[in-house]
């Protein structure tokens, strides 16, 4: 079971980068606001969402299967829970990437593992993208790489869904963004979600038993 997750490069490393976020959050107010590209096309979410017959609202996560790296990944959580992007090791070692490549990361995050943090072993920045041939969107997402396994292939977190400015609806199991022709509607798999919840809270209870 996934909780909060914080902490890794996003998060201040030291004193002078505390005071550097300090200053923008103090900041926020005393700039013109410029609007964002793709701001322009509104999201909105009606009955007309309601794709399918949920007996239990929000009890789903919403897990999605965009491509990254030219790969389409059938397990990839949507979690604006979470400060920062994550992918794990053997996921990109599946899809062929060269781990020598990645960028040093000492920075800890917090909220996978229960009671326990965890240092990535670098980080990347992958293409991903949404849509179909008709209407996409490609962003560069800046990835933590996790050393372990859940039965997610990656996590997109706040980062990323700020770059795509997408909209998760946990009613309706959607995640709605702007794109070139009008906006994608991105349905999660319920089967899917289902199926990690369950692997998920079952090595969250073999961790806390093997901890007790």
């Amino acid at each position: 079971m996934v909780n909060i997750i914080f902490g890794g490069s996003s998060a201040p490393s030291c004193k002078r980068s505390i005071k550097l976020h300090n200053r923008d959050v103090n900041s926020v107010f005393r700039h013109p606001v410029e609007p964002l590209r793709w701001s322009e096309i509104p999201i909105t979410f009606d009955r007309r969402d309601h794709w399918v017959h949920l007996s239990r609202l929000g009890a789903y996560p919403l897990v999605v299967n965009p491509v990254i790296r030219q790969i389409r990944l059938a397990r990839v959580l949507v979690d604006g829970g979470s400060a920062l992007n994550i992918i794990f090791a053997k996921t990109l070692e599946d899809t062929g990437f060269d781990t020598t490549k990645l960028v040093p990361s000492d920075q800890a995050f917090y909220g996978i593992i229960p009671h326990a943090g965890s240092t990535p072993v670098g980080k990347v920045t992958l293409p991903v993208t949404f849509g179909t041939r008709d209407n996409y969107r490609t962003e560069s997402i800046i990835f933590e790489v996790a050393p372990f396994e859940t039965s997610y292939h990656a996590m997109l977190g706040r980062p990323a869904l700020a770059k795509f400015i997408a909209i998760p609806n946990h009613t309706y199991l959607l995640l709605k963004m702007p794109a070139p022709n009008g906006v994608l509607s991105i349905r999660g798999d319920i089967q899917t979600s289902h199926s990690c919840e369950t692997q998920n809270i079952n090595t969250a209870e073999a961790l806390e038993r093997s901890n007790n």
